[in-house]
């Protein structure tokens, strides 16, 4: 989070091609933070590796962090992880319910959803996790490297319609893999 930020998210590393999309995807994470708190909704963050989508979850979650609000950023395979070790552990002791942090932070932004394994436990996961999330009013970020179509081939109605939601706001990113291909200033 310290080094990613929207001052440093550089346009320029875009085939020219792809700035003009990036550059309006980059003014509607802007316009994501700005309205926080006040209806913003959940984004979907859509497209390839290495196009930038940890980089603008990274800078939003920094921003809304320094306004106050408690954020979580973490993978969907840790997340579910966390709903496994409550639902699964042994022992008759109380300890704090590792998934209890999903469920109530202010924005949680879910990373790389689409490359969990999918079981009958991580579709119920997913589904309690948008739901509990969505009936609290609370907002969520996904990031995916799947296609909305993609997304809706792969999830059932009823997560696809939390995922792709009416409060939500898709954010596509484009270009070639730049982890890949090196950062080139055109």
């Amino acid at each position: 989070l310290e080094k990613q930020s929207f001052g440093n998210f550089d346009l320029s590393i875009y085939d020219e091609s792809c700035r003009d999309k990036m550059a309006k995807t980059l003014e509607l994470a802007k316009e994501y933070v700005r309205t926080f708190g006040k209806g913003g909704g959940n984004l979907v963050l859509a497209g390839k590796t290495g196009t930038g989508k940890t980089h603008i979850s990274s800078a939003i979650a920094r921003e809304i962090i320094e306004r106050g609000y408690d954020v979580i950023y973490d993978s969907v395979q840790n997340i579910i992880a966390d709903f496994e070790d409550d639902k699964f552990k042994s022992g008759y002791s109380y300890t704090e319910q590792k998934s209890e942090k999903y469920l109530e932070c202010d924005l949680l932004i879910i990373d790389d959803l689409g490359t969990e394994f999918s079981s009958a436990f991580t579709v119920s996961c997913l589904y309690n996790l948008l739901n509990t999330r969505q009936n609290k009013g609370l907002s969520t970020i996904i990031s995916t490297n799947l296609s909305p179509e993609e997304l809706a081939s792969k999830y059932e109605d009823r997560i696809y319609s939390h995922i792709i939601g009416s409060a939500t706001k898709i954010l596509s990113f484009v270009g070639r893999d730049l982890r890949i291909h090196g950062i080139k200033k055109q």
